[in-house]
């Protein structure tokens, strides 16, 4: 029996071969980009699920409010992991940990010539708890003495095979491993954590090395409640029946105890939190580690909306398809009927059928998967595959896929199939006059679905290019064209050495102008400190961001100076600039009127003048309103490390940028020979600020042209079934006198009315979307009426094109010959 469904189904698509590719193309493309998509939210979604008793794990994390304004830090102060061991109840493991700064590694050699690793990062402090919070299988080594003394590393075996290649685990204990002025021995040999996870780290030394080492015991701050950093974390696992509000409480306590508040920090609040295991791969407000990224669940649930409306694409064009094909098959149903077959045979048949096509597309989206990966490998995490051996829950996927699909797309057309009267069928009139032909309800309502959605794609995807182009092009309030910014090394970052480098550069023929700072005018790196303004009878408190520069600051960002004199090398500790918006805030109706004025910055312990006033630009992304801001110099080396380098003008076709950036490396060989040159235009980076709404771009894109593609190929198929059945109707009007327009205006008038209904429908929903994702923007583009009316004339112009190759076909084709078809 199942053999003879196949046959017929085989037959079936032989027949209708056309039809049948058009089904297969559709579902292909939708189930291709569901895999795709499935992948992509499956790899984020199993971030940190594979640890023993996960749902009881957390991170002890800090937040802050200054002036009103809340910040927040993934770290906690040097002391707290000791004081949680000893003072918290309810902790079963408590696990410290402190990222170190990309240390470089030497391997001593018998040779006397070591072996170096630039730059290694997932390096970390810890103890033993570490490894019995999170499971490790320890393959040399001892859990318990491996970390529980100074100046010993644990190392998994991807880091172990790097520095000591082909030597067997066992024998790598007791080897020497330099962290930079940091001697370490081998104690021990981990595999890496198994399944997705942010814990990236392979090398780990024993958390009392800092107590022993004053570089690492001033990074690590034991004895400071004041002060918090986020490398230093700390992770704890919750005896059960404990609650989190009973840990919270008591670490609260704990601070108010060692760090209890100030009176001059009056209204600033400072308190602990737990965050839940699950949470670390998708906060970006506390971030994962230093070297890892967050998820953001708004944009892989909109990813599964993107996959679940092209695979419904797919299926309404099967739908309409199969239902609209359904006068061609009533005499087979009849006479099946008539010979004693049974509904439900005829259903099964007919699935049978939606299952084969189903089958073939989705062998057809395995192997286009890999395809479809690679073109957006830019942006999809690393280690997202199509392994079907190694993954078996992407086989249950897919197999769970095909059952859905084949019922979402077969079981309506089968009901529909099945449910023909034998006596009617034989008669001609199983389809005639019903609401089973071209006039079918659900047909046009599922039409109308199909291009609400395109539509909705078309709109969005504008609206996401307009947002864009006007935050790449918008004017920010300074020059971002011709600008180098280079970072001196952290480690190898002292004043001389900085200055000597800027003195080479000074003398490239090709560079107008240098200034030494830190963070440029617009980038995720900032400072912020809080100042207060007292006018003699309020006192203004706000939180102030901080940028720092020197004299030539404002100068290479040609940032326009609107009161006040420049910022001069012996500023550093007596007066700073201020933008017009801290201006206002304070109370100043002009600029001028807050040059001289006394404030006390840094917390209330510094009192500095304000010695200039500069017009507002934009010193974060365009997400976040412009804020108070303050440009200070420095003549320390940490905050006068990062180098801003304006070009001057290039002429078309010469090399003179090219030139200066070789020169630009030889002076660093020069002066950092231990450390690799790197360098980045500002407008690119500034371009880099908005990766994610460019990421969602590309994405809609996509989205958008499979969706017009999948929904063309339906209406093309539909105008096919609709001129077979109207071949005698338009043989006859063009013999009355009927033109070619006329008989295209027949052919296409109805469908061009649904796709006008679903522009009508789509217009204030997608309006609505769009409005909600540019709230995301303090600076935003408008929404243009235009916007609609171009993605309704775009969609209505391409379906046009669509139904003209069968209309126009049609409506030119021999009335003679329309009248003698049977």
């Amino acid at each position: 029996m199942i053999k003879n469904y196949f046959k017929i189904a085989f037959r079936n698509f032989w027949r209708h071969k056309l039809f049948t590719l058009i089904n297969i193309i559709g579902l292909s493309i939708g189930i291709s980009s569901a895999l795709v998509i499935y992948l992509i939210v499956h790899f984020d979604f199993t971030f940190n699920q594979s640890f023993p008793d996960g749902n009881r794990i957390y991170r002890v994390v800090s937040n802050y409010t200054f002036s009103g304004e809340e910040a927040h830090n993934r770290g906690v102060s040097g002391p707290v992991p000791e004081a949680v061991r000893t003072g918290v109840s309810g902790v079963e493991i408590s696990a410290p940990f402190f990222e170190l700064s990309q240390p470089n590694v030497l391997i001593p050699t018998k040779s006397g010539v070591p072996v170096k690793f630039k730059i290694q990062d997932n390096v970390i402090l810890t103890d033993s708890r570490y490894f019995n919070l999170l499971n490790y299988t320890w393959l040399a080594g001892n859990v318990k003495t491996a970390l529980n003394a100074p100046n010993q590393v644990v190392l998994t075996t991807d880091q172990a095979n790097k520095y000591f290649p082909k030597m067997p685990y066992n024998q790598m204990l007791g080897r020497v491993v330099i962290y930079d002025t940091v001697n370490t021995t081998v104690t021990g040999i981990v595999e890496p954590l198994k399944g997705n996870t942010d814990f990236a780290f392979h090398d780990f030394i024993s958390y009392t090395t800092a107590k022993n080492n004053k570089a690492l015991s001033d990074e690590v701050r034991f004895d400071n409640w004041g002060g918090t950093t986020s490398a230093s974390q700390l992770f704890i696992k919750l005896t059960p029946n404990t609650t989190v509000a009973h840990i919270e409480k008591q670490l609260n306590e704990l601070l108010k105890k060692n760090d209890p508040p100030k009176p001059s920090n009056k209204g600033n609040t400072r308190n602990f939190s737990l965050q839940p295991l699950n949470d670390v791969h998708f906060n970006n407000i506390y971030g994962t580690f230093n070297s890892g990224n967050t998820a953001n669940k708004s944009t892989l649930y909109g990813l599964l909306a993107i996959g679940l409306f092209l695979l419904i694409l797919g299926c309404i064009n099967f739908i309409n398809l199969t239902t609209a094909q359904s006068s061609q098959r009533a005499r087979e149903i009849g006479i099946r009927k008539t010979m004693g077959s049974t509904r439900t045979q005829l259903i099964v048949q007919f699935l049978s059928e939606t299952f084969l096509i189903t089958a073939i597309a989705v062998l057809i989206a395995v192997l286009l998967a890999p395809v479809i990966l690679k073109l957006f490998a830019d942006f999809i995490p690393k280690g997202i595959s199509v392994n079907i051996v190694q993954q078996p829950g992407l086989v249950l996927f897919l197999v769970i896929l095909t059952l859905v699909v084949t019922l979402l797309s077969g079981f309506y057309p089968a009901m529909v199939l099945s449910g023909f009267k034998p006596v009617l069928v034989l008669k001609n009139q199983a389809v005639n006059n019903s609401s089973k032909t071209r006039t079918a309800f659900l047909r046009k309502s599922l039409t109308v679905a199909q291009f609400i959605i395109a539509q909705f794609f078309i709109m969005a995807t504008i609206l996401v290019s307009k947002q864009i182009y006007y935050v790449l092009h918008k004017d920010l309030g300074f020059k971002k064209d011709a600008i180098i910014i280079i970072n001196s090394p952290w480690k190898n970052r002292t004043a001389s050495r900085n200055q000597v480098f800027m003195n080479k550069l000074r003398a490239i023929p090709q560079i107008e102008m240098i200034s030494a700072g830190k963070a440029a005018p617009s980038s995720t790196s900032s400072n912020s400190t809080e100042a207060t303004y007292k006018d003699g009878k309020k006192e203004i408190k706000i939180n102030l961001e901080e940028k720092y520069g020197d004299e030539n600051y404002i100068r290479v960002f040609k940032i326009k100076l609107l009161a006040g004199r420049n910022l001069q090398p012996a500023d550093t500790t007596k007066g700073f600039l201020i933008n017009s918006t801290c201006a206002r805030i304070f109370g100043f109706k002009n600029p001028g009127d807050a040059v001289g004025k006394k404030i006390d910055n840094f917390n209330g312990d510094t009192k500095m003048e304000i010695i200039g006033v500069v017009a507002d630009f934009h010193h974060e992304s365009l997400r976040s309103p412009i804020k108070p801001l303050a440009i200070l110099t420095s003549n320390g080396f940490y905050n006068n490390g990062t180098f801003h380098i304006a070009l001057k003008p290039q002429s078309a076709g010469n090399k003179d940028w090219k030139n200066a950036i070789s020169a630009m490396q030889q002076a660093w060989k020069e002066i950092y020979p231990e450390d690799d040159f790197e360098y980045h235009f500002f407008d690119e980076t500034l371009a880099k600020l908005y990766d994610a709404e460019q990421h969602t771009s590309t994405l809609l894109t996509w989205a958008t042209g499979l969706s017009i593609f999948i929904s063309c190929l339906g209406l093309l198929g539909l105008a096919m079934y609709t001129t077979s059945l109207r071949t005698k109707e338009i043989g006859v009007r063009k013999v009355l006198g009927a033109s070619i327009a006329q008989i295209v205006t027949l052919l296409s008038k109805e469908l061009v009315w649904l796709i006008v209904l679903a522009f009508v429908l789509v217009t204030p929903v997608a309006w609505y979307a769009m409005n909600k994702w540019m709230q995301g923007f303090a600076d935003r583009t408008t929404i243009s009426w235009w916007i609609f009316v171009l993605s309704g004339a775009g969609m209505l112009l391409a379906a046009l094109c669509t139904l003209s190759f069968q209309t126009v076909k049609a409506a030119i084709a021999n009335p003679v010959k329309s009248l003698r078809s049977e």
